[in-house]
């Protein structure tokens, strides 16, 4: 562990504007659950041997995109701010029609 910490200092001292806090593993976090997406669809898509996106990629999406818009915001990047604003929007959208045909009740075909 002595290793970690001399690694730590040492980029410390090149880069003094670096900090290791809260925003920054926030941040890390919400980009690892924003790749995650990928890794769920692709393994999806190689038991089907075909493209499919499952519901899971959706949620990692919400999860990691709202996480990574938030530590946009408190860093103040506009570039940021507006790349994960709209994809949100859309994220949220796909889960409620998701949401909306699981609980469409079928319509029944009357027999003549």
């Amino acid at each position: 562990m002595d290793w970690i910490k001399e690694v730590l200092s040492i980029f410390a001292q090149q880069y003094p504007k670096f900090r290791i806090d809260f925003w920054l593993i926030f941040g890390f976090i919400g980009q690892a659950m924003f790749t995650m997406r990928f890794l769920i669809q692709w393994i999806a898509s190689e038991k089907k041997k075909e493209s499919v996106i499952p519901v899971a990629f959706w949620y990692f999406s919400v999860v990691g995109g709202l996480i990574l818009l938030s530590y946009a915001v408190h860093q103040m990047d506009p570039v940021f701010i507006l790349a994960y604003l709209p994809g949100n929007f859309i994220y949220f959208r796909n889960l409620y029609f998701i949401q909306k045909k699981r609980t469409a009740t079928p319509i029944a075909k009357s027999e003549h």
